[in-house]
């Protein structure tokens, strides 16, 4: 284990490239079942991957600047587009997640520069809001489905059960019976403080009380890590800039904090430090978080781990 603490909310070493692979037909080369947004250091060597699902109705694009954060400090981040409409449930998520993952060690390398290995044996799920719940729900095993990789951890930026307290969507996830999850793996749950905050009285709260990261960090089990960020929203984890009218409802649905840019930065060096701690063997830079070594760029209105 290193005893060097790294700035992890600063871009890491490492050059980014993003890549769009669609899902259409390819002659050469088998195509990811679902769309892929990849972002890639493009420095030769062998990294941990973490497959990143996105937000109900979101495109994975509004994600560009944080998976890209990720990946500088020496990971290869693989956010799929699940589907463009879709209902509440989430079968039809999961299904597709499976599908993706099987297909990563079959196709990934085909579209990677030619100088970078995917280590399949390092693999973390994570996704924010329903993305968070479906990373859940696969780690629960909600359905029969097979998968060839293992995942190593699960990450919940912000996740929501449902449409409001009391109101779970399909498959529920949260039990309200303290560390009744039942998968071993670490995970990482990071909470905004305004997502249960109405933006007005048109529109409910986006990660309302009784089914959100409380409730979901209270039902983990060891090891597990709990960052709430104090006066940030929902979604602003997402790119300054997100086009098109879903785009815009990002800035109108939920309560938001002054600037995307220091949330952003907080959640994607916290999820840094958490993949370096699971995939590394590094847990320093989590540590030093915990601890106040290191200048966190937002106020934390709490922090917890078991």
């Amino acid at each position: 284990m290193s005893s060097f603490v790294t700035n992890v909310f600063e871009t890491g070493k490492y050059t980014t490239q993003l890549q769009m692979v669609g899902s259409g037909s390819y002659t050469q080369y088998v195509p990811p079942p679902r769309s892929l947004l990849i972002a890639t250091p493009i420095e030769g060597g062998e990294f941990p991957l973490l497959l990143f699902l996105h937000a109900y109705l979101l495109y994975n694009s509004f994600y560009s600047q944080l998976i890209q954060h990720v990946a500088s400090h020496g990971f290869i981040v693989i956010a799929p587009q699940l589907y463009i409409v879709t209902g509440p449930d989430i079968y039809d998520d999961i299904y597709s997640v499976a599908a993706i993952t099987s297909w990563l060690s079959e196709g990934l390398n085909k579209f990677l520069p030619p100088n970078i290995t995917p280590n399949f044996n390092k693999l973390a799920l994570g996704g924010h809001s329903r993305g968070g719940k479906t990373s859940f729900a696969i780690a629960l095993r909600k359905l029969n489905i097979t998968i060839d990789l293992k995942f190593s951890a699960i990450l919940g930026i912000d996740p929501v059960d449902g449409l409001g307290e009391g109101i779970q969507t399909s498959p529920p996830i949260l039990t309200y019976v303290p560390h009744s999850f039942d998968f071993d793996m670490p995970t990482l749950v990071i909470g905004s403080s305004l997502g249960d905050v109405r933006k007005n009285l048109l529109f409910p709260p986006c990660a309302p009380k009784g089914i959100n990261h409380e409730d979901f960090f209270s039902e983990c089990e060891k090891p597990s890590w709990y960052f709430l960020a104090k006066d940030y929203g929902h979604f602003d984890m997402l790119d300054d800039y997100t086009p098109g009218f879903r785009g815009k409802l990002t800035y109108c649905l939920c309560k938001n904090g002054e600037s995307r840019k220091p949330m952003r930065t907080f959640v994607g060096g916290v999820m840094v430090a958490f993949l370096k701690a699971y995939l590394y063997g590094d847990n320093v830079d989590l540590l030093a978080i915990r601890e106040g070594k290191v200048r966190v760029p937002i106020a934390i209105k709490s922090d917890d781990f078991i």
